[in-house]
């Protein structure tokens, strides 16, 4: 009997793991493509997949991806809902602290400069995701890089 127990137990959990995965599905690098063409957007792509558009060049210094910087910026979904946004004068923070998207993205802008970054989640939170940001979803930052602290 309590091999029976055992048994069914396993079969439900993966049944139900079964279901999970089915139902699953990370936005893929096709979404970017098809969200930067509908939007007629001049995007450029890294070696690591995360895409970016410079709108305005900026004349200040460029950061690294250990430099500390402060940045005006607002964060949507694919879908154009926003899941977080900084006022106009922005919020610092160090470049290694933050989603490896950010930490390239913002080293291809200089002061002053202003675009958008298209992450895949590879480079933002993953297949886990976070409160408020679903696991496997693209996330878009219009930025303003205000400086290089």
């Amino acid at each position: 009997m309590k091999k029976h127990i055992i048994f069914l137990l396993s079969i439900i959990l993966l049944t139900s793991c079964i279901n999970d995965t089915e139902s699953f599905k990370p936005q893929t690098e096709e979404d970017i493509i098809k969200y930067i063409e509908a939007n007629d957007l001049n995007a450029n792509r890294s070696n690591t997949g995360l895409y970016y558009v410079i709108s305005k060049e900026g004349s200040g210094a460029r950061p690294n991806n250990n430099s500390n910087v402060t940045v005006a910026y607002k964060g949507y979904f694919l879908d154009g809902k926003t899941f977080d946004e900084s006022n106009s004068d922005g919020i610092s923070f160090g470049l290694n602290q933050v989603i490896l998207g950010w930490t390239e993205g913002i080293t291809y802008f200089k002061e002053g400069g202003e675009g958008k970054l298209l992450v895949p989640y590879n480079l933002g939170y993953g297949l886990n995701g976070r409160p408020g940001i679903p696991g496997g979803a693209v996330l878009i930052f219009d930025i303003k890089l205000i400086s290089v602290n």
